[in-house]
């Protein structure tokens, strides 16, 4: 085999690794973005435990055809990095989608989620969904509600017994 062939292979044994180590991936267009919004754009992604990588086009479509992942071929055209979620698979889809509000050059073309293929809408989706800690606080408040309103009744009825 020749020296470029191994490095190919062993740049796609990269990939796959990267695809079957993260929570989600989130392809993104990327053209017309300018150094400073990337560097911005890189930062976010490195405080979120999310790894943003420049990938050749085809490497990819070879990592997810050897992985049995379907769907990514016609979304792999032109400029596109690669956002692999490590931490919270959604943290990925809530940069790019917060990023691309005000990075008009940064889009969302689709995604990777539980192994399956996901489009932009379903990426735009994911992104609107509160974090763990959100979600957790909410259901604690639902469940607090009854019982402090319970309780306030009581106090209540202690207080008027007491007159």
């Amino acid at each position: 085999m020749s020296a470029s062939r191994d490095s190919k292979a062993q740049h796609i044994e990269e990939i796959k690794e990267m695809i079957q180590q993260c929570n989600g991936m989130v392809v993104v267009s990327y053209q017309g973005i300018t150094v400073e919004e990337d560097t911005q754009l890189r930062a976010k992604f490195r405080a979120e435990n999310v790894r943003y990588k420049v990938l050749k086009n085809r490497l990819v479509q070879r990592a997810l055809s050897e992985l049995g992942i379907q769907g990514f071929d016609h979304h792999l055209e032109g400029s596109s990095a690669f956002a692999f979620a490590n931490g919270d698979a959604l943290a990925a889809a809530k940069i790019v989608v917060e990023q691309g509000k005000t990075i008009k050059a940064l889009k969302a073309k689709c995604g990777l989620m539980d192994g399956a293929y996901i489009d932009e809408t379903v990426v735009t989706k994911l992104a609107s969904i509160p974090s763990k800690e959100v979600l957790l606080a909410q259901l604690l408040g639902l469940l607090q509600s009854p019982i402090s309103g319970f309780a306030r009744a009581i106090q209540q009825i202690a207080e008027k017994q007491a007159e």
